[in-house]
């Protein structure tokens, strides 16, 4: 059997590459003082400027302004619209808070048909949930007031202190109603 061998190429292709760019250099013509080096720049800057009123708006323009209320001077958060609910940095939060409104808002409804042993039950656990609601609050507020938080850091202990505060104040206002339905009830 005859078999034919290819040539093999000892030159590396790199070597190949160089030589043909070097010659394609030293045929380009160079260019004097007087010509500008880049003529298309005029072209460029007209494509580029636009005016601030052709600017899209961010979306925090778009959207409606907060009408978001002082916790403190709430008699009531169940009673609050939607567009009062308190605003909150991350969505999880916020989603938090609703799903905490909504226990709320179901435990208030179940106080009017509640038995009295589920009542106390309720009473004691809630009593005690509020003594740790207080505890995380200060902590939070002490957090907040030593000023070596990073920002972001700081948002997310704003935000875990309005959840406290809301968290309180609801808790506060469902442990009263309790309170009066154990007594009325006791009668």
């Amino acid at each position: 059997m005859n078999t034919m061998e290819t040539p093999i190429n000892t030159t590396p292709d790199t070597e190949i590459k160089t030589e043909s760019m070097q010659a394609e250099a030293v045929q380009a013509p160079m260019q004097s003082a007087d010509t500008p080096l880049v003529e298309t720049t005029p072209a460029v800057e007209e494509t580029v400027m636009a005016s601030p009123a052709d600017a899209i708006p961010a979306p925090e323009t778009v959207e409606m302004p907060s009408q978001e209320v002082n916790l403190l001077e709430v008699d009531n958060i169940l009673d609050l619209e939607e567009v009062q609910y308190p605003q909150f940095t991350l969505a999880k939060n916020k989603a938090r808070f609703l799903r905490m409104l909504s226990w709320y808002r179901s435990k208030r409804e179940w106080l009017d048909v509640a038995p009295m042993s589920g009542l106390t039950k309720l009473f004691k656990s809630q009593t005690k949930e509020l003594e740790g609601i207080r505890a995380n609050k200060l902590d939070y507020e002490m957090e907040l007031e030593t000023g070596t938080l990073t920002p972001s850091q700081r948002s997310y202990k704003k935000d875990e202190l309005k959840m406290c505060r809301v968290q309180e104040k609801m808790a506060v206002q469902l442990i009263t109603k309790m309170q009066i339905k154990i007594k009325s009830g006791r009668r």
